[in-house]
């Protein structure tokens, strides 16, 4: 059990950090609504919902099209923010609440689903094209540049029987969730490292 002491500290700390700007802004890329829940191009939102029970916060507010939270995590302030615009706009979700804080695309991390690689698969870049993923294109669209860290979680490769719109709308397997799921406990330290300035080692032990 915590020590009192300890737990009054994280408190307090917690407290006196409250005030300070957000410097950053991590998003989770996915569709909202019940029936996307466990879908391939909802990884972003399933990311999202680990980190607000790591870091014990809520995504809650309604805010820049968008439900937020923030949370200091490793000394930095951070808006952590689910766009409810549907995957196809989320450019416009993360550019209103980057415009409101002032906040560098550089700033600015972007967790979403890669159908170029398995479940359980990391990719972490610090910038890059689309890679024919709508959420991206409208990011990079909204923002004008293609230069913003981004969290890359594989949900399986597409089979050639499939069309890309069915493929990244449909569910998860059982077993490709518990895969996923590798990925996301994963995903605190990639952030933390990135905030603290240290990407490429971060793409180093993740990559």
């Amino acid at each position: 059990m915590a020590n009192i002491f300890d737990l009054f500290r994280k408190i307090s700390n917690e407290e006196s950090t409250s005030n300070e700007p957000v410097t950053y802004i991590v998003a989770g890329l996915g569709n909202p609504g019940d029936k996307y829940t466990y879908t391939r191009h909802n990884a972003g939102f399933m990311a999202m919902d680990y980190l607000q029970q790591k870091y014990n916060f809520k995504i809650n507010r309604s805010k820049f099209k968008s439900l937020c939270a923030e949370a200091t995590v490793k000394g930095k302030r951070i808006l952590f923010m689910k766009p409810q615009t549907f995957m196809n706009l989320s450019g416009e979700a993360v550019k209103a609440a980057a415009d409101f804080y002032k906040i560098p695309s550089e700033n600015i991390i972007i967790i979403y689903d890669d159908v170029s690689f398995e479940p359980g698969t990391m990719r972490i870049k610090r910038k890059g094209s689309a890679g024919g993923h709508n959420g991206i294109k409208n990011i990079i669209l909204q923002l004008d540049t293609d230069v913003f860290p981004r969290i890359k979680l594989g949900v399986g490769v597409k089979p050639k029987e499939y069309d890309m719109v069915g493929w990244v709308l449909g569910k998860l397997t059982t077993e490709a969730q518990k895969e996923l799921f590798t990925c996301l406990e994963k995903t605190p330290e990639a952030i933390e490292l990135i905030v603290s300035g240290n990407t490429d080692k971060a793409m180093n032990q993740f990559n």
